[in-house]
């Protein structure tokens, strides 16, 4: 999600009292552009095979075609987009130090990188508080649970996520944003700014932390209150016996439950807070330099977060990966 110029070389200016000098910074060597096309490569090519595969096998496997499954679906559909429509443009722009396509493809660009992104994010939102409602209310919402519900809520994501990505183009921007046709640059409007933050990730965020905090304590009440219903049953001395290690299987449980939503809180806090982080303050403060090695770093560090969205919530499924294994190599 562009929301700074993101060359790692950018050309800068110096000025004095009578005269303007416009001077290059060095350009880069040639080790550091192969690694970086390299890394930038790796990054893109991952992506795009591993949210394809997840996308290939919804549609193969006809027993994964679940209401649930298919929020992470649209998850792998918006991560796609970003690593096949807005990775590829980002990694030439950062390898090439400056924008080329023009006025109209910046806008587009941006438009595409916003949306996507956003939508992937409040993918993630929606992934969570499903879960959520499936435990905590799992005899009801077994029947909310539908096709219907499940494809309002992805429409509501993506008609959020343009709602974010369209207005700097209907001119809620400064001029100086797109007077320089060598740089692609989001709106630094400070309302704007505040509006897209607040509204792509930092609400999402509140609700993810908040939502997965919950589903750990249902999840580690439920187990517990199973346990305690058994042992206020009137169960035999060999029975009783088998507490001890049932509270042990309990304790495993409950340690593997946070263990898994700590990994998917933390890797999706890890990805983007970074980014997010720049992307407020940057526009506020304009005694704050930030380097540009910086801003592309969080802003890839961002996109990193489509490349392992599929190893978080589809490959380490079980169901996946059978279904994995059969397209893959053939095996049942």
């Amino acid at each position: 999600m562009t929301a700074f110029p993101t060359n790692l070389y950018p050309v800068t200016e110096i000025a004095n009292d009578t005269l303007n000098v416009t001077t290059a910074e060095p350009p880069p060597s040639l080790t550091w552009t192969v690694l970086t096309a390299t890394s930038l490569s790796i990054v893109t090519l991952t992506s795009i095979l591993g949210n394809a595969l997840v996308l290939v096998t919804l549609t193969v496997e006809r027993h994964l075609r679940t209401p649930a499954n298919s929020l992470i679906g649209s998850l792998a559909v918006a991560d796609l987009l970003v690593s096949l429509l807005v990775m590829p443009i980002s990694a030439s722009y950062e390898l090439t130090q400056t924008w080329r396509l023009g006025r109209a493809m910046c806008d587009i660009w941006i438009i595409l990188d916003v949306t996507c992104c956003t939508a992937s994010i409040l993918s993630l939102c929606i992934i969570a508080l499903d879960r959520y409602w499936a435990i905590t209310d799992a005899v009801k919402y077994v029947h909310k649970r539908t096709p219907k519900r499940m494809m309002v809520m992805i429409g509501v994501v993506w008609l959020l996520s343009v709602g974010i990505s369209i207005p700097p183009v209907f001119g809620w921007r400064k001029p100086e944003d797109t007077a320089d046709p060598n740089n692609c640059l989001i709106s630094q409007d400070h309302a704007y700014t505040i509006f897209s933050t607040f509204g792509a990730f930092y609400i999402p965020l509140i609700i993810v932390l908040a939502v997965y905090y919950k589903i750990f304590r249902a999840a580690q009440a439920r187990i517990r209150k199973r346990i305690n219903s058994r042992a206020k049953m009137g169960l035999s001395q060999a029975l009783q016996s088998r507490m001890v290690s049932q509270k042990k299987i309990l304790f495993s449980k409950e340690r593997k439950a946070a263990q898994t939503l700590g990994v998917i809180t933390g890797v999706f806090v890890f990805c983007w807070l970074p980014f997010f982080l720049v992307a407020l303050i940057g526009p506020f403060c304009a005694t704050c330099h930030i380097s540009d090695v910086i801003k592309s770093v969080v802003l890839w560090l961002g996109y990193v977060n489509c490349m392992v969205n599929p190893f978080l919530y589809a490959f380490l499924n079980k169901d996946f990966q059978k279904s994995f294994k059969k397209i893959l190599f053939g095996r049942r």
